[in-house]
């Protein structure tokens, strides 16, 4: 039986511009960099109060990454989502769409990461 999730993996195009947006837009952290055996460039970005983590991948030689549109997404939980926008855009980053105000009372909006990954962020309802 499994034990727990520890990490999920992305493949993207720009290993360096992927972890700084992850690390100015959403404050995660990275843990740990290194090159795989077979040549693969990693890095592992942990979240808050989360045990799993992100892992980056660029592979050397191999085709650009193109993410088909809602083929899947990162959720983060904020606590007010409004604030977390106005900090967003200090930085230079814009929400992709929302917010929206969803059936259980969450308010949600997205944010595309480099090759165009979505990124939820989700204000719980109170």
């Amino acid at each position: 039986m499994v034990k727990k999730l520890l990490h999920t993996r992305m493949r993207v195009n720009d290993l360096g511009r992927t972890v700084k947006f992850y690390q100015e837009a959403l404050g995660l952290k990275l843990t740990r960099q290194h090159t795989s055996p077979r040549g693969a460039q990693l890095a592992f970005l942990s979240t808050p109060h989360s045990d799993e983590e992100i892992e980056i991948c660029q592979l050397p030689n191999s085709p650009s990454v193109a993410v088909q549109p809602d083929l899947m997404h990162l959720a983060f939980e904020v606590d007010d989502l409004a604030v977390f926008t106005v900090q967003l855009e200090q930085k230079g980053y814009k929400l992709s769409d929302g917010p929206t105000q969803s059936g259980s009372g969450s308010v949600i909006a997205f944010i595309d990461a480099p090759e165009g990954y979505e990124v939820e962020l989700i204000q719980r309802a109170k």
